[in-house]
């Protein structure tokens, strides 16, 4: 993985912007992690406190900073509202691989702003950043995010059974692959 200073990452797409997450992005990373349906497949309850939004945004810029994960904020250009998030995490520089996730403002939905922004960002990741493979962690039961991994060309590469608990309920995650050969076929295909 090359060295880029993920500080400095702003990408930029026909709709969107995405940058790091700042200060005053704090009350819209709230109101989305405080969102009930955002919320339903994630790894914890929805939000309560507003200053966890706080720590999330002060723990991203440390994070960036610290090149543990590059957590950029969906920004709407037509309007300079963020509406989400998109994040690389758990680098493995070794092996050249991460994780993504993901999570967009449940108003924006249906829009197509996540599949934009995960494409660039991917983009970013396999050129760049030099990554390898990137996975994704999915509740099964989120047939959204599952298509829209699918359509980002990951390939569904198993099925792990009852690996989290979230709001006292015992969830499976499907773990899904993508390489950056794949990655690259895809593009020449477009």
């Amino acid at each position: 993985m090359s060295a880029i200073s993920p500080l400095d990452v702003v990408l930029d797409t026909p709709r969107l912007i995405l940058r790091p997450l700042r200060h005053d992005d704090a009350a819209a990373i709230f109101a989305m992690y405080s969102e009930a349906q955002v919320m339903r497949y994630w790894t914890g309850a929805p939000w309560t406190d507003p200053a966890k939004a706080e720590d999330y945004v002060a723990t991203s810029a440390q994070d960036i900073a610290a090149g543990t994960a590059m957590r950029l904020g969906v920004e709407v250009k037509a309007s300079g509202q963020c509406v989400g998030q998109v994040t690389l995490f758990h680098f493995d520089v070794q092996n050249r691989r991460c994780d993504l996730g993901y999570a967009l403002n449940r108003d924006h939905w249906g829009q197509g702003y996540v599949g934009e922004a995960l494409h660039a960002l991917l983009d970013f990741g396999f050129g760049a950043l030099g990554l390898h493979r990137v996975e994704a962690d999915i509740d099964p039961r989120n047939t959204a995010s599952l298509r829209t991994a699918e359509r980002l060309g990951f390939v569904r590469e198993g099925l792990l059974r009852e690996r989290w608990l979230v709001a006292g309920e015992i969830c499976d995650t499907a773990i899904y692959g993508l390489l950056a050969r794949e990655w690259e076929q895809q593009k020449a295909h477009r």
